[in-house]
C-alpha cells in the first residue's frame, strides 16, 4: 500500500503497484516499486485514470532501446497531486491534473515565441529519465526502473515535472478527460492549428483510430463539406459517421488504388489530407514501419504542402485548459472514443485489444 505523504513534513519515498515491462513486447508485470519524492519543480501524482495510446504499444514492442528496461509506460493520464517539490507554486496537494508528454517551461526561446510547442527544456524525453537530472524516480529493490516520456502513468503514483502537468477542474470526469492529454488533442490540433481546415473544404483521413476520429470531428466543426475516412476495418464506418465522416473507404474492397478513388470523389484531390493528398498533408502519430518520408520534387513545385504535427501544435499549459473547457461544455466529443474500461490489474488485456485493433481507447482505472 502507498503511504500518504504528510503535508507538514517533506515528502518521503513511497511504494505502490506499477505495471512494469521487463523487455520489449513482454507482458507487463505487477510489481511493487519505490517512487522517490518529487525533486525541485516536480510533483508526485496519484494516478486516477490512464488510457492506452498507440505510442505506448509501439514503444513497448520496439527493440530500438533494449537498455531502457525495466520500464513503466503510459503517458495519457489524469490524477491528483499527492506532494510537491521545492519551488513549485502552481500546484497544491489535492489539485486535479492531466499529465502531458511534452512540457511548457514558458521561459525558453520556443515557449516565449508563442509559435512553437517544442519546449527546449521539457521537450519529448527519449532516454527514460527525468528532464531535470537525467535520473529515474522509480526503483525496484534499489535498481532503477526507466520512465516513458517522463510520465510513466502505468503506476499508481508517478513523478512529473510541474511543466508537464496541467491543472483541471475538480468536477471534470477523470476517467474521460485523460484522453485530452494526448490522442484527442493531437487530432483536434492537427486539423485546427496545423492544417487550419476551412469551411466547405474536402478532407481525407487515413486511419480512423482515436486521433483520426478527432481529426474528423474537428473538420466537421470547421464546416468541411466532405470528410472521407479510410480504414481497413469495416466497423469503423459507423463510428466514423458519429464523428463527422461523410464518406467511408475500405481499401480492401477496392479494385483500384485508393488514391485514384479519392481523386474521383474530390474532383482532383482533397484540400486537406491526414497522411496523404494533394493540397495540405499533415502527418501525425507514430509510424508503424519505416520513419523515412520521400516525395518527388515535382509534387512540391506544384504547390503541395507537407506538415508535421506533434500534439496538434498545442502548447500544453497555455492551450489545453481551453480544450478541457470545450469538453466540459460538450462542444467536443471524448466519451465516445472510450470503448473499454479496464481495471489496472488487467492492463495486459488493454494492450492485447490495441494490438488486435479491437478498441479505440481503453481507460485503465487505477483503483480497481
Amino acid at each position: 500500500m502507498a503511504a500518504e505523504a504528510a503535508s507538514s513534513s517533506p515528502p518521503a519515498a513511497i511504494t505502490c503497484r506499477a505495471a512494469v515491462a521487463w523487455g520489449p513486447g513482454q507482458p507487463l508485470v505487477m510489481e511493487e516499486v519505490e517512487v522517490a519524492p518529487p525533486g525541485p519543480l516536480e510533483i508526485r501524482v496519484k494516478v486516477v485514470s490512464t488510457s492506452v495510446c498507440r505510442s505506448d504499444v509501439s514503444a513497448w514492442q520496439s527493440k530500438a532501446q533494449p537498455d531502457l528496461f525495466p520500464r513503466i509506460f503510459g503517458h495519457e493520464a489524469s490524477g491528483v497531486v499527492e506532494s510537491v517539490g521545492e519551488g513549485v507554486t502552481e500546484f497544491q496537494v489535492g489539485d486535479h491534473v492531466l499529465t502531458v508528454f511534452i512540457g511548457e517551461c514558458k521561459s525558453c526561446k520556443h515557449c516565449i515565441s508563442g509559435k512553437s510547442n517544442m519546449c527546449q527544456k521539457l521537450g519529448l524525453e527519449r532516454k527514460g529519465v527525468m528532464h531535470s537530472d537525467q535520473k529515474t524516480r522509480f526503483s525496484i529493490k534499489g535498481k532503477p526502473v526507466y520512465h516513458y516520456c517522463a510520465v510513466s502513468s502505468f503506476s499508481e503514483y508517478t513523478v512529473v515535472h510541474s511543466g508537464c502537468a496541467v491543472k483541471v477542474g475538480l468536477t471534470v470526469p477523470m476517467d474521460r478527460v485523460c484522453l485530452l492529454s494526448c490522442g484527442v488533442s493531437a487530432g483536434l490540433g492537427a486539423a485546427w492549428n496545423v492544417a487550419d481546415v476551412s469551411e466547405g473544404s474536402s478532407v481525407v483521413i487515413f486511419g480512423l483510430g482515436t486521433v483520426g476520429l478527432s481529426v474528423a470531428q474537428a473538420a466537421k466543426l470547421r464546416g468541411a463539406s466532405k470528410i472521407i475516412g479510410v480504414d481497413t476495418n469495416p466497423e469503423k464506418q459507423e463510428k466514423g459517421r458519429a464523428f463527422g465522416v461523410t464518406d467511408f473507404i475500405n481499401p480492401n474492397e477496392l479494385s483500384e488504388p485508393v488514391q485514384q478513388v479519392i481523386k474521383m470523389m474530390t474532383d482532383g484531390g482533397a484540400d486537406y489530407s491526414f497522411e496523404c493528398g494533394w493540397g495540405v498533408t499533415v502527418t501525425l502519430g507514430v509510424p508503424k514501419a519505416k520513419p523515412e518520408v520521400s516525395a518527388h520534387y515535382a509534387f512540391l513545385l506544384s504547390g503541395r504542402t507537407l506538415k508535421g504535427s506533434l500534439f496538434g501544435g498545442w502548447r500544453p499549459k497555455s492551450d489545453l485548459p481551453s480544450l478541457v473547457d470545450k469538453y466540459a461544455d460538450k462542444e467536443i466529443q471524448v466519451d465516445g472514443l472510450v470503448t473499454h474500461d479496464i481495471p489496472f490489474g488487467d492492463i495486459n488485456r488493454a494492450l492485447e485489444l490495441m494490438l488486435e485493433n479491437k478498441c479505440l481507447r481503453c481507460v485503465i482505472h487505477m483503483s480497481q
